[in-house]
């Protein structure tokens, strides 16, 4: 049998915490391993535990879920923990920086459970989780403030179609609304989306969102 998937919750609401506990633990594929309440002992508790996701709250005592999600998932660090956020969407500045620091996707405090399993399963695979109108919600209120200034060159190694490509994955759109946009098989698309997170040294979807944003490819 496959090993259960291995989830820390770091969450400082006891009510939060516990509801997310339960709902996890009751799925046979999915083993918690740990809780906590603030981001310090999520990154101590996720270097003695090794889980394989760890579902963190932004706003927390001691270290908030930021600079816990950098900790455990930002650049340069040796042994990333995958980082799935999960947050009220009035904190939306506050997930954009958690993206930033390498969290693999996020999901809102009030999303049904069988998201909440959803994104779970699908960030411990590697791949990223965006919800495409929060999405382009959440990175689109920010983006103005991280861009670069007017008539900053773009150093872009990217093709036209790629920049296309990679425009629609900042609006949020999945490779089945890609490919029907471009009018161009999802396989195609999977290949483009592979060339740009290769040519632009990024993770996944979440960064490239994060990249198209910075640079001014996205509105």
């Amino acid at each position: 049998m496959t090993a259960p998937i291995r989830v820390l919750v770091c969450d400082d609401q006891v009510l939060v915490r516990t509801g997310l506990v339960t709902i996890i633990d009751a799925q046979p594929d999915l083993e918690v391993v740990g809780e906590c309440e603030d981001g310090q002992a999520a990154v101590d508790l996720a270097g003695r535990l090794r889980p394989d996701v760890v579902v963190m709250d932004v706003r927390m005592p001691v270290l908030d879920g930021i600079e816990a999600t950098r900790l455990l998932a930002g650049a340069g660090v040796p042994q990333q923990v995958k980082v799935l956020v999960v947050t009220t969407f009035n904190l939306d500045e506050y997930v954009y920086e958690a993206l930033r620091a390498g969290a693999s996707g996020f999901l809102l405090k009030d999303a049904p459970p069988s998201q909440l399993l959803h994104g779970i399963r699908t960030v411990a695979t590697g791949a990223a989780l965006l919800d495409p109108e929060v999405t382009r919600k959440l990175v689109g209120t920010y983006a103005a403030r991280i861009r670069p200034a007017a008539g900053t060159p773009h150093d872009n190694p990217l093709t036209p179609r790629e920049l296309e490509v990679l425009r629609l994955i900042a609006d949020g759109r999945s490779n089945s609304e890609i490919a029907a946009a471009l009018q161009i098989s999802q396989e195609t698309v999977k290949t483009f989306v592979s060339r740009i997170l290769t040519k632009l040294d990024l993770r996944d979807r979440v960064q490239a969102v994060v990249y198209a944003y910075r640079q001014g490819l996205a509105t």
